[in-house]
């Protein structure tokens, strides 16, 4: 098979049966209520950017909190405004890539949680810097983490020429399957096509499979692409958007970080 990813569009796998997937089953997590304090302690209203099916969203609307969501994907803004009605909210969701940012309101506090470098490339993720900085009051804050790029060790020890050989990676067969709230199961599989070190780039295909009554019903595949950075880059990027302060601080723990953490939190302040 052969893969087309063009560069010039934003593409993610945040669509269909992987949206339902999300929705279904990534509903939790230590960095919602790491994220919400800094909401808590900078001040309203917010921004949740990237907010995909309101992994953090609703958890902050049941706090009290002022917040909209963004994202690309109107599949997963879907899920997380069905869940959020079903909680007696109605926020104000859009559906726009960071990098075409462009919303009605400004905000004091912007957290960006899994969701920087995924779906378009490094000129995108410049631009999205640079239109979440806009949408800061003066003064605002724009919190983001970032998984940094030998997180994964067994992929780490292919970014040397000897490992691209080893792409694309064969697909493995799902082993189990979850129950979904519908009734119908499902299952969700990932391999990596194609890693680039020199552009730090790293394409990737899932694969969501949707059962009923044992029969398969469905099936999705969809790629997307990745911009790995490392911490001493993105901070370059920030300050190049214009941020004045910038915090870097270890995995949702508000450490200074080392080369023990995973994801690195990144905490930016708009002069």
């Amino acid at each position: 098979m052969v893969y087309t990813v063009h560069d010039d569009v934003a593409q993610t796998w945040h669509h269909g049966l992987i949206a339902k997937w999300w929705a279904e089953f990534n509903t939790t997590g230590p960095e919602i209520a790491y994220f919400q304090r800094f909401i808590e302690e900078n001040g309203g209203p917010a921004l949740d950017a990237a907010c995909g099916t309101g992994r953090l969203l609703v958890p902050f609307l049941q706090a009290g909190l002022d917040v909209d969501g963004a994202d690309i994907s109107q599949d997963m803004l879907e899920h997380g405004r069905i869940r959020a009605e079903r909680e007696g909210f109605s926020p104000n969701l859009y559906a726009q890539p960071l990098h075409e940012l462009d919303l009605p309101r400004r905000y004091r506090t912007i957290v960006l949680c899994g969701g920087f470098g995924l779906g378009g490339n490094r000129a995108h993720d410049v631009e999205a810097l640079r239109r979440l900085h806009e949408h800061l009051e003066p003064g605002g804050l724009l919190v983001l983490d970032n998984e940094v790029p030998y997180a994964d060790g067994e992929l780490w020890a292919k970014w040397p020429k000897e490992g691209q050989q080893d792409f694309p990676e064969e697909w493995v067969e799902p082993h189990s399957r979850k129950p979904g709230s519908d009734g119908a199961e499902y299952a969700l599989r990932s391999r990596v096509v194609e890693l680039d070190p020199l552009l730090q780039r790293l394409t990737m295909e899932m694969r969501a499979w949707m059962w009923r009554d044992d029969e398969l019903v469905a099936q999705e595949e969809h790629l997307l692409k990745l911009t790995l950075y490392f911490k001493e880059e993105l901070l370059l990027l920030l300050e190049g958007a214009g941020f004045m302060e910038v915090d870097v601080r270890g995995q949702y723990n508000d450490a200074a970080p080392t080369p023990e953490d995973d994801f690195l939190v990144f905490v930016a302040r708009k002069g």
